[in-house]
This record gives structure tokens, sequence and C-alpha cells, in this order.
């Protein structure tokens, strides 16, 4: 029988929303048995660009135990159906990638087959409009639970839009009630173990520290301890996503009410962010420092706010890739500490909350499996570059050449990965999902599509539906999804009805 040498100390490095996760959900699960101890300094601000969520977010926040409105009030939050994007593809080009399904598979063949076929034959409408989510999207419209006229279309799935400070706050007060205990000071130093280069402690300003046996480092690009003290080397993925600057600004609503989906807009040298929340709308324009100069990326977005920008605009810099190892020795990097996937699908706060849920299912005591930590990193490699290429395909199927930056994205040579998914989907309209990659077959043909790549060909037992009961198919599926947006309420109604925040000073 082991001797009990007491608790499993786990210290996690910097707050935020990456900090603030870990600390909940390690405060909320690991109750028995370990220590959390958070370190972060209120000198030190936070980058809080992801406010933008997809629906895994409610995984996260059901297994805290949240209550959804309650939530949404605390953190000033929307609901998210989609993200819509605009110029992409060409100027003039709109389309979006909603959750949730499109159309309706018949056995073994996917919706898209079935569709394409249509599309030849006249039958069928633009792919939007066998979305549900898209169409309540645009109609403006939010519900939730069972669909209310019929069980045929699935389901509606959801993320939210909320202030990303907020929700720290938010988990810091649940994390605190919890027994996380808090220190607050800046650390000026890390502390190695000689003879197995582990770290021991963290030093702080005031000839502090504090000792842990295992690390979380949450110090965004930084990487105070996965990359300062423990060198552990980055992979830079500029070359297929260039875009290495941020300007981001917070502005008043103008006249419209909050849509209940993200925009993302391309601009000459990258891409502009409008997020709605209750209080304001959140703005960002990502782009190419090397076609953009910061001053003219400040004057773009400014130019293009919904109402009064509500500060100056704030720079960002970083390099879109990720650590050669996540899990090195006995740190953890999560958040931006990690690496940089830019926001373009607001995937900053996913990778967050996967990190997290393979770190409790490898939950170590006091050492560490080396095992455990290749596995972790092997997964989280996967992870990361599955999404790496599904962001490269909306620089890469452009038929833009109206500025160096576009043409350069149009004619960039890709993943291998990445081309046999192009090329697979473009002879025969065919997606697979490989193992538990983050975007499914659904949101790959969302983009494929939207970005103007149609196969030539589609399934041959699509032709065995005659061509009349296909176009039946195809409107039935049509008017099942206006039938059940007619009767929703609108969002703003909606979240007046349910979540409503108070006003902010």
């Amino acid at each position: 029988m082991e001797e009990d040498q007491g608790p499993t100390k786990i210290v996690i490095v910097g707050g935020g929303t990456a900090g603030w996760m870990a600390a909940a959900i390690l405060a909320a699960f690991s109750e028995n048995g370990y220590h959390i101890t958070l370190v972060e300094s209120e000198d030190i601000g936070t980058v809080g660009v992801g406010e933008a969520t997809i629906p895994q977010i409610q995984l996260y926040n059901t297994a805290l135990g949240i209550d959804e409105d309650e939530f949404l009030r605390e953190t000033q939050g929307t609901f998210k159906l989609g993200i819509e994007f605009v110029d992409w593809s060409h100027i003039g080009s709109r389309y979006m990638h909603a959750f949730g399904g499109i159309g309706k598979d018949v056995g073994i063949i996917a919706f898209q087959h079935y569709w394409h076929r249509a599309q030849q034959l006249g039958t069928a409408k633009e792919l939007m409009r066998y979305s549900l989510n898209e169409v309540a999207a645009r109609a403006m419209k939010m519900q939730r639970g069972p669909l209310k006229t019929s069980d045929r279309l699935g389901d509606m799935p959801y993320a939210f839009h909320f202030d990303a400070g907020l929700y720290a706050q938010y988990l810091r007060r649940f994390s605190e009630a919890r027994g996380v205990v808090r220190v607050e000071g800046k650390i000026v130093d890390t502390e190695l173990n000689s003879e197995t280069g582990d770290v021991l402690s963290v030093k702080l300003e005031g000839d502090r520290a504090v000792a842990g046996d295992f690390f979380l480092d949450c110090s965004g690009f930084r990487g105070l301890l996965i990359e300062q003290a423990l060198q552990t080397g980055y992979d830079d993925w500029s070359h297929w996503l260039p875009c290495n600057r941020a300007m981001a600004v917070p502005c008043d609503h103008g006249s419209e009410e909050p849509t209940p989906y993200t925009r993302s807009t391309a601009r000459d040298a990258g891409w502009q962010w409008r997020i709605p929340l209750q209080h304001r709308i959140g703005n960002g324009y990502v782009y190419c420092s090397d076609q953009l100069s910061d001053e003219d990326a400040a004057q773009t977005l400014l130019a293009n706010l919904d109402g009064k920008p509500q500060a100056d605009p704030r720079p960002l810099r970083f390099v879109t890739g990720k650590r050669k190892k996540f899990w090195n020795r006995n740190v953890v990097a999560l958040g931006l500490a990690s690496g940089f996937m830019e926001p373009l699908e607001s995937t900053s706060i996913h990778l967050i909350q996967s990190g997290l849920s393979r770190f409790l299912k490898l939950l170590p005591r006091k050492g560490y499996s080396q095992a455990d930590a290749d596995e972790y990193n092997r997964q989280c490699d996967f992870e990361f570059e599955r999404i790496r290429d599904f962001l490269i395909l909306h620089y890469k199927a452009t038929t833009r050449d109206d500025t160096p930056f576009w043409r350069h994205c149009r004619d960039m040579p890709i993943p291998d990965t990445l081309a046999r998914k192009i090329e697979l989907f473009r002879a025969n309209g065919h997606i697979f999902r490989e193992h538990e990659e983050l975007f499914t077959e659904v949101g790959w043909l969302q983009v494929l599509v939207g970005q103007g790549i149609i196969p030539t060909g589609h399934h041959p037992l699509a032709d065995n539906v005659e061509a009349g009961d296909l176009a039946d198919y195809m409107e039935t599926i049509e008017l099942l999804i206006e039938r059940e947006v007619r009767q929703m309420p609108g969002h703003a109604d909606f979240i007046a009805q349910h979540c409503a925040a108070k006003a902010m000073a």
C-alpha cells in the first residue's frame, strides 16, 4: 500500500479564459487528492479575442452544472447559429457555415449527392435553403429544445457570443467557491529540477514562490513555462496562414439588433470579425503585416463599424502555429501558450476545452507517464493540423485576384492532407471525417461549396431516385425548414425573455 504523500499540487500559471476554464473544471472533477492554485497578475492583460464559440462549449458548461441563462446574463451573451463569410470566394459572395445538418441523408448516401443531382436537373436551390440553422439565422430567429413542427429535420444546435473577460470572472467565482486558491503576483523566474528538468516552482515578485507537482501554462503568447523555461519549440504555419497581426476594438450597436451569427468579412489583406453581444459589438481586423501597415489596418477597421468605437484599436501580434509539444515534462500548455489558430472558425475556446478534456482523461498524480504525454501530444497535433487545414481552405479556394494578398493565397501550395480532401470532393462530392477531427462532413461541405468548389459528379446511387421524386424530396425539406422557422421567436425577443443582462456602466 502506497504511503499517502498529501494532495497533488497543480499550479495554473495565468488567468484569463484559459486559466479559469482550467481552474473551474479541475475544481469540479478533482476534489479529492488535488490542490489547485492559480497564479495571475492584475497588471498583465489578457488577449480576450475568443468571444465567439462553437456548440461544444455547451458540453463544458453542462459538465460544470452552469445554468445557461445565468451564464448569458453574466457574460452579456447572445446566441450563435453559425458564421457568415462575406467576399471570400469573390467580392460579392456570401455564404454561411451554419451549425447542424444540411438536408437529410437517405440510406448510406449523404445529402450532397442528391443535391448535386437535383442541381443538374434544375430542381435544387442554393445549399443554404436546406440548412435549418442558416434559414433561422438569416431570419434573425432563435429557439432551443426539440423542434416544434417536425422531428424529421434533426435538431438546431447553437453556440454563444460572450465577453471573454466576463466569462473568466464568472469562472473565477465558480472556482474559488470550490476551493481554488488564487495567488496575485508577477512571475519573474522558474525553478527547474537540475536532474529531471521538471518545473519545481514559479518565483514571484517579492521573493515568493509557488511550488507544484504539475503545471498548466495559461500565460498566453509568452509561454512562460512551456517555452521560456522548457524551450519546447514552435511549428510556424505562416507560409499557409500568412496573417500575423490583428486590430481589435469594441463598438456600440448600430440600428440592427444582435445577429444570431458571427460575421467574417474578407478585406484587402485579411478579414474582419464582427461578434454581437448584448452590450456591444466586438470587432477586429486580422491581417498580414507584409501587405498592410498597422495604421491602415486601424483605419479600415474604424471605417467599417456598426456604431461608435468604445476604445482605440488594440494591436495584437501572433504567429499561427503550435508548440512542438503541448505536454512537455510536467507542464501542459493551454490556450495561446499552446499555439495560435486565428479565430476564423471560432476554435480558440474549443481548443482550451478539448485540451482540458484530454488532460482530465490522463490526469497525473505526483509523477507522470511519458506514454500519457506522448498520447496527449499525438491527439493535440492531429486536432490542430486538421483545424489548420480547414482554415487554409477559406484562403486557398478563392478566385480573388484584386490584391497581392489574395493572389498569394490563391496560388500558395497547401498541405497534402487538404489537397486530397479538396480533390476527393471535387471529383464526386465525397467527404470523409478522419478519426475525431473537429469539423464534420457537413462543415466541410458548406465551406467547400461556399468557396466555389462544386463537384463534377455524385454517388451513382443518387441516380436511382426518379427525377420527380427527387424534386419532391428537395421541396419537402425546404418547406419543413420554412415552417419551423416561421414559428420561432426573434433572436432579440428570445434574449429579452430568457437571459437579458443588466445594462453595464
